[in-house]
C-alpha cells in the first residue's frame, strides 16, 4: 500500500490546485472516485468533490475529508525529487498525500471485502489554505450537520498526531488612507505607510500570554505609489491565534481598539475581517479519541493528542465530533522543499483502515 499511496500522491501533486482554483484537481479526484466504483458522485457549488461507499446498515455515516488546495500559485514548478525513503515536491505532503489516503482507504476496504455498518462519505474539499476561510468545509457541515458519526480530516504529514482541539483564528486586512501628496512640497502631511508603520510597532509591542498560547503575525504588507510620493494608501494582513477562545476575543478587542485610536484628522483606517476559524474541542476522553489512540498504538507509534488550525475547526466549533489524523511523516510544509517519508505510509494506511473499520463500535 505504501507504494500505491506514494505514487498516487505524486499524481495528485502534479495537478495545480491553488486556493480558489482547485477545479483541475477536483476533476482528477472525481475521476478517481469514479474508477473506484463509488456512488453519488458530485462536485458541489463550492467545488467540493463528494462520493459515497454505501454501508450495509442504517448506522450514522462516517465522513472522511482531505483538502484539495495548496498554498502554491498555479505557475509553481511542481517537479518532484526522489531520494531513498523520501519524495520532495511542493504540496506533496500538504495535502496530496491526504487526498491519496481517501483512495487508499477505499482500495483497502474493497480488497478486504469489508462492509461498513454506515455509509462512508469521501470528500475532497476546497479552500482550506490561506484566505480560503474553510469555505469548503463550511459547506460540508451545512449539508451534513450533526448526522455523521465523525468528521474525520486527513492531513498528509501528521502521522501519530491526533488533533482533537481547534485553534481559534481571526484574520484582518487593515488599510490606512491619507490624502497623499509630494514628498517635498507636501512634506509634513501624513503618509499612509508611515501611519501604518506606527500601527505595526504598536501591534508588535502587545504582550501576549504564553499560556494559553496566543500569537500575532503580520504576514503581508504593501502600499505607496512611488519613492517621492506621500503614500495615499497602505495595507497589511494580520493573523491572530489562540488556543483559548476567550483569550482570542480579548486580543481581538485590543487590536480593534488600537486601530480605532490610530484614526486622526487626515488619517483613517479601514478594518476588514478576511478570515475566521472558530475554536472547538472534542473531549480527550471521547470514545473516538480513545479509539484513535488505540489504532495508532497498534502500529507501534506513540499517539500524541494535539491541536491545530484545520478543516476540523468548523465541525468542532459547532459541537460535531471531529478528529484530524495523518498518513505519514515529513517536513518543509508550505515550502518548495516539502517532503514526505514513504516508509511510514504503510503504518499510516493501516492506522486509517483500522480506525474506520472500528469507528462504529468505539
Amino acid at each position: 500500500m505504501k507504494d500505491f499511496l506514494a505514487n498516487l500522491a505524486v499524481q495528485i501533486q502534479q495537478v495545480p490546485a491553488p486556493t480558489f482554483d482547485e477545479k483541475k484537481r477536483a476533476e482528477f479526484m472525481l475521476e478517481m472516485f469514479r474508477q473506484n466504483g463509488l456512488s453519488r458522485l458530485e462536485i458541489d457549488p463550492v467545488g467540493n468533490v463528494l462520493a459515497c461507499l454505501p454501508g450495509t446498515g442504517a448506522d450514522s455515516p462516517l465522513l472522511v475529508s482531505a483538502h484539495l488546495d495548496t498554498v502554491f500559485p498555479a505557475e509553481t514548478d511542481l517537479a518532484i525529487r526522489r531520494e531513498p525513503g523520501r519524495i520532495y515536491g511542493p504540496g506533496i505532503g500538504d495535502n496530496s498525500t491526504g487526498l491519496a489516503g481517501l483512495i487508499g482507504l477505499v482500495t483497502m476496504l474493497k480488497d478486504e471485502n469489508i462492509s461498513l455498518p454506515g455509509d462512508l462519505w469521501l470528500v475532497a474539499n476546497t479552500c482550506e489554505e490561506g484566505l480560503g476561510d474553510l469555505k469548503g468545509m463550511k459547506a460540508i457541515c451545512e449539508r451534513f450537520g450533526d448526522s455523521p458519526l465523525l468528521y474525520l480530516v486527513l492531513e498528509g504529514m501528521a502521522l501519530g498526531h491526533i488533533y482533537h482541539r481547534a485553534i481559534g483564528v481571526r484574520r484582518y486586512k487593515i488599510t490606512c488612507h491619507t490624502r497623499g501628496g509630494h514628498s517635498w512640497t507636501d512634506y509634513g502631511n501624513p503618509s499612509a505607510i508611515h501611519e501604518l508603520a506606527r500601527l505595526v510597532t504598536a501591534l508588535d509591542a502587545l504582550k501576549l500570554p504564553d499560556s494559553p498560547r496566543t500569537t500575532l503575525n503580520i504576514g503581508r504588507i504593501a502600499g505607496g505609489t512611488s519613492i517621492n510620493t506621500l503614500a495615499p494608501e497602505a495595507w497589511l494582513e494580520l493573523d491572530l491565534r489562540s488556543e483559548n477562545e476567550s483569550t482570542l476575543q480579548d486580543l481581538i478587542r485590543l487590536v480593534e481598539r488600537l486601530v480605532e485610536n490610530s484614526n486622526r484628522p487626515g488619517v483613517w483606517f479601514e478594518l476588514q475581517v478576511i478570515g475566521q476559524r472558530p475554536a472547538g474541542e472534542l473531549d480527550r476522553n471521547h470514545p473516538l479519541v480513545r479509539h484513535a489512540k488505540n489504532s495508532i498504538s497498534a502500529q507501534g507509534i506513540e499517539p500524541r493528542l494535539t491541536l491545530g488550525s484545520t478543516d476540523a475547526n468548523i465541525p468542532l466549533s459547532r459541537g460535531y465530533p471531529s478528529l484530524v489524523l495523518g498518513l505519514t511523516t515529513g517536513g518543509g510544509a508550505h515550502t518548495r522543499d516539502e517532503y514526505i517519508e514513504t516508509e511510514p505510509l504503510e503504518q499510516g494506511a493501516q492506522h486509517l483502515f483500522s480506525f474506520v473499520c472500528g469507528a462504529w463500535k468505539a
